[in-house]
């Protein structure tokens, strides 16, 4: 991360007291981070992006960005390459992130939550998802349908604009799941920022729900 930020500075020619008042994080925090003696939280950088018009994916691409038309590209996606978000309810996994304007936003997360209760609100936003289950089962949850439970190797298609949720089913503490989301929209990260925003309370409150599953 600090590599990101002191990169994204020096290309467009900021001072650390320019690019603290173009997004509103302090210098000392922002040179912390260039010197990786400190993390931004979801938040931080969902602020971060969102101040200097810039997508959480893009944020983490690499290189001056992709030409207007794009012929043969390829990324392959591991965990170790991943970036990794935690909230409340999921621990993300963005995949390949190293393309820009991507069509898709394929994603690993680990869902944590045991209920609807414990979720929170319905999430909505526009395009349309793919959800895979790859181990465990999970309980969707959705506006206009009722529960439905998906065992490791079922999978669901869904309109993303519809409300919807996905929780552990009775049972399972952890379940794993690959999701591709995808829109007509030119910016697919900023419907990402838009789910997640819901359900993001920070690194602590995350840490603490798996410190108290563990107990």
């Amino acid at each position: 991360m600090g590599a990101v930020i002191a990169d994204l500075r020096t290309r467009n020619g900021w001072t650390l007291k320019e690019m603290s008042e173009l997004c509103g994080i302090p210098v000392s925090t922002l040179s912390k981070v260039e010197h990786d003696r400190l993390s931004l939280t979801y938040d931080k950088l969902q602020q971060l992006g969102e101040r200097l018009n810039i997508s959480i994916a893009d944020l983490f691409a690499e290189g001056e960005g992709a030409p207007a038309t794009i012929m043969g590209r390829r990324s392959v996606g591991t965990l170790d390459r991943a970036v990794r978000v935690d909230t409340s309810n999921y621990e993300y996994y963005y995949l390949c992130t190293e393309l820009r304007q991507k069509r898709m936003v394929p994603v690993i997360s680990r869902i944590h939550a045991q209920s609807l209760g414990e979720f929170g609100q319905l999430l909505r936003h526009s395009g349309e998802e793919f959800i895979f289950v790859v181990d465990g089962a999970i309980t969707v949850h959705t506006e206009f349908y009722e529960p439905l439970e998906l065992k490791a190797g079922e999978s669901i298609y869904i309109d993303s604009g519809m409300g919807h949720a996905y929780v552990c089913a009775p049972g399972h503490k952890e379940t794993t799941i690959v999701s591709v989301m995808s829109s007509a929209e030119e910016d697919l990260s900023s419907l990402i920022h838009e789910a997640q925003r819901k359900t993001a309370s920070g690194d602590e409150t995350a840490k603490k729900k798996r410190a108290s599953r563990k107990e």
